[in-house]
C-alpha cells in the first residue's frame, strides 16, 4: 500500500522535525502478508528470503517463523544474517565469492553454494577439503538458462536468458555434472539446479520461467542419471511502484507452483524473494523544508533525499507518497512557503538535479512543515544508498508492531548512527 498504516500514521505525527527523515516499519502488516504469502505457497515450495532486499536486525528476525531460511551474498552478508537470525540456514549466492568468503561460510557451518562458474567450483572443492571438517557440501550451479515465448520480455531487470556475468553458460553443464559426480571432488553433492534470470515478472511470467527452469533441469538429470532432489527457480516477483496496489498474484503463482511440483515428484522448488516479501511494510517520512517557484514549476525540496532512499533515482521512477498536512502553529517569524499550484515535484537536499524522490505530485497547498511518507519503501531502500554524499545525518528506523508488544519501537543501527551523529 501506499497510504501509511494507523500505525504509522500515528508515529508520524508524534515525530519532531529534527526526528525526521526516518524509516518506520508496521512490523505487524509485514507479519500479515507473510501469512498470506506462506498460505498460498504448497508444502513442495520451500521459501528463502534474499536477504539483500533489506537486511535489517528486526525484518530478519520478524520474517524467521515464515521463511525456511536465508539466501546470502556476501561475506558481510554472511555474518550479519548468521547474527540476527542464529542457526538459520543459509544459502551462499552471487558472483564474485572469494576464497576469503568461502572460507568463512565454511567456518559458520554454511552447507549449501550456489555456484557461478567452473572456477568457482574448483576453488570451493579446494578449500572445502581444507576447511569443510569432512563434511558434504551440498551445491547447486547456477545456470544462465534461455528462456522462450518472450517470457522475460516484461522483466524489470534481466540476469539470464542472455549474456550476463550471472551464471554459467548451459553449454558447461555436462562439464559440471560429471564434476560434482565422477568422484573427482567428494567433498562436495550436486544437490540441484539454480537460476535467477529476472526480476519484476508477475505471475504467469513467474510460472512459466519456473516450468522452464525445471524442464530443463529434468532433462539434465535423466542425460546424466542422477538425481536433482532441488531446483532454484529465484525470487524476482514484480513490484510496481506505479501501481502500488497492485500485488504479485501469489495465490495464482502457488497454485501453478503445485501443479509443477506435482509434475515432478520428488523434487523440492525453492524460491527466493526479496523485495516482494517486505517493500510495503515500510515508509521513508520526511518533512518539508520549503516550497520553491521556478519557471512555472513548483518544487517543494524535503529533508533526506536519494541518498536515503535511492530506488526512484535506480530505477527512474516516481516513489508513492502520501502528504500529511503538519497543523501545528508556523514556529517561525518568517513567512510559511507553500505550493500556489496543484502538483508539486518533490525533491531532496542534494546538490544534484537527480535527486528528485516524486515528480508531478497532487499536492495542492503544500506547506513548509507538512509531512511526506513514501511508501514501499521496504526494500532497496535505505541499504542500497549512498548514505555519505553531502555527509547529512542518518535517517531514525522505528519498528512498530513488534511481536512481543504491538506498538514497540526498535532502533536499527542506522537509527543509533542518527542519534549519535
Amino acid at each position: 500500500m501506499t497510504a501509511p498504516t494507523p500505525l504509522v500514521r500515528e508515529r508520524l505525527r508524534t515525530l519532531r522535525g529534527d526526528e525526521l527523515p526516518a524509516y518506520v516499519y508496521d512490523m505487524t502488516a509485514l507479519r500479515e502478508h507473510l501469512r498470506g504469502i506462506r498460505a498460498a505457497l504448497p508444502s513442495a515450495v520451500e521459501l528463502y528470503y534474499a536477504a539483500k532486499a533489506n537486511p535489517e536486525p528486526e525484518i530478519l528476525a520478524a520474517l524467521r517463523p515464515y521463511v525456511d531460511g536465508y539466501e546470502v551474498s556476501s561475506g558481510g552478508e554472511l555474518a550479519h544474517v548468521g547474527k540476527a537470525v542464529p542457526g538459520a540456514p543459509l544459502a551462499f549466492g552471487g558472483p564474485g565469492k572469494t576464497p576469503a568468503e568461502i572460507t568463512q561460510a565454511l567456518d559458520l557451518g554454511v552447507a549449501r553454494f550456489h555456484v557461478e562458474s567452473v572456477y568457482e567450483l574448483h576453488m570451493l572443492a579446494e578449500l572445502a577439503a581444507r576447511h569443510g571438517a569432512g563434511r558434504r557440501l551440498a551445491v547447486l550451479p547456477r545456470f544462465n538458462l534461455p528462456v522462450g515465448d518472450g517470457a522475460l520480455d516484461g522483466s524489470a531487470l534481466a540476469m539470464g536468458g542472455r549474456p550476463t556475468p550471472f551464471g554459467l553458460d548451459p553449454a558447461q553443464a555436462d562439464e559440471v555434472v560429471a564434476l560434482l559426480t565422477d568422484g573427482t571432488y567428494p567433498q562436495l553433492e550436486l544437490r540441484g539446479i539454480h537460476a535467477h534470470l529476472a526480476s519484476g515478472l508477475e505471475a504467469p511470467e513467474q510460472l512459466a520461467v519456473a516450468g522452464s527452469i525445471v524442464t530443463w533441469a529434468a532433462r539434465l538429470a535423466e542425460r546424466h542419471r542422477v538425481p536433482l532432489p532441488e531446483v532454484t527457480i529465484g525470487g524476482g516477483m514484480a513490484v510496481d511502484y506505479a501501481a502500488p496496489d497492485a500485488r504479485f498474484d501469489w495465490a495464482a503463482y502457488g497454485a501453478g507452483l503445485a501443479r509443477l511440483a506435482a509434475a515432478h515428484p520428488g523434487v523440492t522448488l525453492r524460491i527466493e524473494p526479496g523485495r516482494a516479501l517486505t517493500a510495503y511494510c515500510g515508509w521513508y517520512a520526511t518533512e518539508v523544508l520549503d516550497v520553491k517557484h521556478s519557471h512555472g514549476e513548483e518544487f517543494a525540496v524535503v529533508r533526506g533525499g536519494t541518498h536515503h532512499l535511492r530506488t526512484p533515482a535506480t530505477k527512474g521512477h516516481d516513489q508513492p507518497c502520501t502528504v500529511l498536512p503538519h497543523d501545528e502553529p508556523w514556529p517561525h517569524p518568517w513567512p510559511r512557503s507553500a505550493a500556489t499550484g496543484d502538483r508539486v515535484t518533490l525533491t531532496g537536499q542534494l546538490c544534484t538535479p537527480k535527486d528528485v524522490l516524486a515528480r508531478d505530485v497532487a499536492a495542492p497547498g503544500l506547506r513548509a512543515g507538512d509531512r511526506v511518507a513514501f511508501g514501499v519503501a521496504g526494500a532497496y531502500a535505505w541499504n542500497i544508498s549512498h548514505h555519505d554524499f553531502l555527509m547529512h545525518p542518518r535517517p531514525g528506523f522505528h519498528f512498530l508492531g513488534t511481536e512481543e508488544r504491538a506498538g514497540t519501537e526498535h532502533t536499527g543501527t542506522a537509527g543509533v548512527a542518527a542519534d549519535e551523529a
